[in-house]
């Protein structure tokens, strides 16, 4: 299936490395102007963008903090000034400390769930203020299939992956009537540098709990996104997208 999104924008946050570059660059390919953020790394955005040059003129990079509302304030005003309209959403900035609940640290809890939970409860909101004057939008959240079945040692994961399931089906509730589809995509293990940390015998623990037998890649991920930021996706809305090789 071939996807045409010209004269579409769509912001992705985390959109500079790992599945955020994947959907990213996904959606140039099918066209679209795209406004991907990034929260510090520099050398990692600007090694995206001189990858991605044949597409200068679609794709703008912004650095920001999706945990602090004023900078996510400030980033959607950005974006109505420079770029007019957008209609499409999809969050992927998210991070993983991992410790079992005896010894985690309270100021590692904390920083997981503003991230992961409070950034999509940021990046939501005021995308939807938006989107709803123009009656029409797509939302994708990138989720965990952690936040369903729980893994030693990522208790704050899991809880902000689960928080954020439970966000999407209430919050695709309040929007349906302005024609606004909020869903889930919820990646199972893709080889990007977000499992690069875990030993290897980890890894191959891992690789033995999937089915197909291999890692996913960022474009295994990014073609339910893009499916689901389609018009023909219409009636799709409050669901979750299981992209796992069968975990």
């Amino acid at each position: 299936m071939e996807f045409d999104f010209k004269g579409q924008t769509a912001v992705v946050t985390g959109g500079t490395r790992g599945i955020g570059r994947g959907i990213t660059e996904a959606f140039l390919k099918a066209g679209a102007k795209v406004i991907a953020t990034y929260q510090s790394n520099d050398q990692a955005a600007k090694e995206f963008a001189e990858s991605n040059k044949e597409y200068s003129d679609c794709l703008d990079l912004r650095s920001f903090d999706v945990t602090q509302y004023d900078a996510v304030e400030h980033f959607y005003r950005y974006v109505e000034e420079t770029h007019g309209e957008f209609q499409i959403l999809v969050h992927c900035s998210g991070i993983r400390i991992d410790s079992i609940v005896g010894m985690m640290r309270e100021d590692d809890w904390r920083k997981v769930i503003d991230t992961n939970l409070t950034g999509t409860f940021n990046m939501c909101k005021l995308a939807v203020q938006n989107l709803m004057r123009k009656r029409y939008g797509r939302i994708i959240v990138i989720t965990s299939p952690i936040g369903r079945i729980g893994f030693a040692g990522q208790s704050n994961y899991a809880a902000s992956k689960a928080g954020q399931v439970a966000f999407v089906q209430s919050l695709s509730k309040e929007v349906a009537s302005r024609k606004i589809t909020v869903n889930c995509v919820s990646p199972g293990f893709i080889d990007t540098d977000f499992i690069g940390d875990v030993p290897e015998e980890q890894k191959k623990a891992y690789l033995n709990m999937v089915p197909l037998k291999r890692f996913g890649s960022p474009e295994d991920v990014a073609h339910p996104v893009l499916f689901l930021a389609s018009a023909e996706a219409a009636y799709i809305t409050g669901s979750t997208l299981e992209v796992t090789g069968g975990l």
